[in-house]
């Protein structure tokens, strides 16, 4: 019996297995070691972003609005698109102040109609701030992205102003700080009169040299636009004479006798120096004084010798 072939099939051909790529190694680059080495957050990083970014975008406004020749729509536009990002006035923050009235400041600060950051108008709210009579200077800054910073010098308060029935708080150069009654008025000078709150220097350069009737002053009234009567708070009036030189003189005279003699306090009404040739007492009608309180015989004052000028 004859033995049958098998005719066995060719053997699959293996093909070589590919072995897939090594991926390298992905690493780290400079940049993102730099950002891990900051001692701030991913969110940290993208505000500063945005804030860097805003302030490129203010700058850019401010430069073309005043020295690109920008028309006032684009300048409107950008602006808006300023604020559309976030830029735009949310918050005021004021520095330096004690007695003013912040919500005043606040007023004025918020007073734009546009309050993108790149339309504010710093050199306006400043100008708006110096109305206020308890500003002396002002600078107005933005801080990104929402807050304007306002700096103030405060004006102080060194005399009160009596004219036309009211009285108001004034500083050194006479400016009018705010009303205030007669309930509410700080121990300071009272300056009475036309005029009296510009002479508040003049007033205080000639009390220098008399320090020791500082304390007893209780006002002083400007006379005709031209001399100083000066009420101590014993009741007396001093009446000086016209003239920055005069009157100094007259009142270191003054002060002298006061400090030999102690006029003040003696139920004299008034003591008239506006002769500097000669010192005039005016009495009660039923008082009388000592002659020789007064630097000299004191002349007898007449009716009218101490009388305000017309």
């Amino acid at each position: 019996m004859s033995k049958a072939k098998v005719k066995r099939g060719k053997a699959p051909v293996r093909r070589p297995v590919r072995t897939p790529p090594r991926r390298r190694a992905v690493g780290t680059s400079r940049l993102d070691k730099l950002v891990a080495a900051l001692p701030v957050g991913p969110a940290t990083l993208q505000r500063i972003a945005n804030v860097t970014i805003g302030g490129v975008l203010v700058v850019a406004a401010g430069f073309a609005a005043h020295f690109g020749g920008a028309t006032a729509w684009a300048h409107e536009e950008w602006a808006g698109v300023v604020a559309r990002a976030g830029f735009q006035v949310k918050r005021v923050e004021v520095v330096g102040a004690n007695r003013i009235d912040y919500l005043k400041v606040y007023d004025i600060a918020l007073s734009q109609q546009n309050r993108s950051m790149a339309a504010v108008d710093l050199d306006g709210v400043r100008t708006d701030l110096l109305k206020y009579g308890w500003i002396k200077d002002a600078r107005v800054s933005r801080r990104l992205p929402e807050t304007l910073v306002i700096d103030v010098v405060e004006r102080s308060p060194a005399a009160v102003w009596q004219h036309n029935r009211r009285l108001s708080l004034i500083d050194d150069d006479g400016v009018v700080l705010e009303p205030v009654t007669a309930a509410t008025m700080p121990d300071l000078p009272l300056l009475i009169g036309p005029g009296a709150n510009q002479r508040s220097r003049e007033l205080a350069a000639l009390l220098e040299d008399s320090r020791s009737l500082k304390p007893l002053l209780a006002g002083a009234t400007w006379v005709g636009n031209r001399r100083w009567d000066l009420r101590f708070d014993t009741g007396e009036t001093l009446s000086l004479p016209e003239g920055e030189r005069a009157a100094k003189t007259a009142l270191a005279r003054f002060t002298h006798m006061e400090g030999s003699n102690r006029l003040l306090g003696r139920g004299i009404i008034r003591f008239d120096m506006r002769d500097p040739t000669k010192f005039v007492l005016r009495m009660p009608p039923e008082g009388q004084v000592n002659s020789e309180a007064a630097d000299g015989p004191p002349e007898a004052a007449d009716s009218g010798a101490a009388d305000e000028e017309a």
